[in-house]
């Protein structure tokens, strides 16, 4: 301190310095806590998961990296003579369980390896915090932790889908799901046999399939829906379709799906979009959100006009217009008065043509918009920009299933509120 007192005034030296004594002094006094409740003599005999009693192997010793630095502590070890098991109850009672790293530590390690590359949430947690540590050891502790949240959303789910109570009361308004997938960059051994857009069939990405829920209860003073604050929550995976569905599913039953009087799926229009809502939410009104069925419109302009830019242009105003009016019979009448000779670009524009009467009866956007319903999946895309596109298809990152799947899961549970539900779960 005398050195500081006699040095020329440098607030940040100064500041750094007495940050650095202040969590040596926190570490000191956390060392003499651990050490009361790491050894010592049992009330409770320790028993083994195969049911034996175990016994004691005396004292083991642990280096522990906490949010105040390093601890080192000492705790019991015991094993099972018959099928010789250890057990560390310290550990168990401290959530320190085949870990290093404290809960404290452990949790700032998730935020920052969820928010930005590894390396960045390394340089992070020693800028804020001044704790040291590698950037794959951020990458160790938060895919683990997102694969333990998502075990743990898991079984919140299948608990909800055993339940067998009486029916509840509709208490919902309006509850809408909606889904969509995106591509996440892979690495090469996790696209084998996998088709794509490449030239040669291949892929270069894997679909993560992302789902939210949120609710409605009012509209703004123009009619218009006004999403219910702090209601919006994801889920998401690479996974298969089926898969998903049980997933989106099961996060809608956690927020309520039987207590809905109403329940919409908003949607691209996708095979596996409709299949889950039929399959799933068989009382819901499915809507092809307003920006997919543009895209199409335009698309069957491109087919039909070319090259003619002028001509492309107004049809595609005049038919987004028609759209918007849910008067898809319309265009579909006076699309195919100007089916082109060219076989291909025939063949382009009836496809789209065939989608947009398939899906006619889910463009009536003006009833939906007289219903107070929202037409558009902006909140599903908004989200596969922010949980996935945000920290997962950076500049160069190729990934893992099981690695994205894990930051996925922990993405999902921040951007949904429910970090605080995971670790008080974990202190139960």
């Amino acid at each position: 301190m005398e050195a500081v007192k006699t040095e020329a005034a440098d607030l940040e030296a100064w500041e750094t310095a007495l940050r650095a004594a202040v969590l040596a002094c926190g570490a000191k006094v956390l060392g003499g806590l651990l050490a009361e409740h790491g050894s010592g003599r049992r009330e409770a005999a320790v028993v083994c998961r195969c049911g034996r009693r175990m016994e004691s192997q005396g004292i083991r010793r642990k280096e522990l990296l906490t949010i105040l630095g390093p601890v080192t502590y000492e705790r019991s070890v015991f094993r099972c003579p018959a099928c010789g098991a250890t057990r560390y109850p310290g550990d168990e009672a401290l959530d320190v369980v085949g870990t290093t790293r404290s809960p404290g530590l452990r949790r700032m390690m998730a935020r920052a390896g969820s928010q930005s590359t590894f390396k960045d949430g390394r340089d992070d947690l020693r800028i804020y915090a001044g704790v040291e540590v590698s950037a794959k050891d951020v990458e160790r502790v938060a895919e683990r932790i997102g694969r333990e949240m998502d075990a743990w959303s898991r079984e919140e789910r299948l608990r909800l889908l055993a339940e067998d109570g009486p029916e509840p009361e509709t208490d919902i308004p309006l509850m809408y799901i909606s889904y969509d997938g995106t591509g996440v960059p892979m690495r090469p051994e996790e696209l084998v046999g996998v088709k794509g857009k490449q030239a040669n069939g291949g892929a270069k990405t894997r679909e993560a399939k992302l789902g939210c829920v949120f609710t409605q209860t009012t509209l703004d003073e123009r009619g218009h829906p006004i999403r219910d604050r702090d209601t919006t929550t994801f889920v998401g995976a690479i996974e298969r379709a089926e898969a998903f569905g049980w997933r989106i599913y099961g996060e809608a039953r956690r927020r309520g799906l039987l207590r809905a009087q109403r329940i919409v799926v908003i949607g691209d229009g996708a095979e596996w979009v409709k299949n889950l809502a039929e399959t799933h939410f068989p009382r819901a009104v499915l809507i092809i959100d307003l920006y997919h069925a543009r895209e199409h419109v335009a698309g069957l302009c491109r087919a039909l006009f070319g090259s003619n830019e002028k001509k492309r242009e107004w049809w595609r105003g005049r038919w987004w217009a028609l759209l918007d009016e849910g008067r898809v019979e319309k265009i579909i009448s006076q699309a195919l008065g100007h089916l082109p000779e060219d076989p291909e670009l025939k063949n382009t524009a009836e496809a789209e043509i065939r989608y947009l009467d398939k899906n006619k009866e889910r463009m009536r956007y003006t009833e939906f918009r007289a219903q107070g319903l929202f037409v558009g999946s902006g909140v599903v895309e908004a989200g596969c920009k922010s949980i996935i596109g945000l920290r997962l298809k950076q500049s160069g990152m190729e990934w893992t299933v099981r690695g994205a799947n894990a930051i996925i899961a922990l993405r999902c549970v921040m951007k949904s509120n429910r970090l605080e539900d995971y670790w008080e779960s974990r202190a139960a």
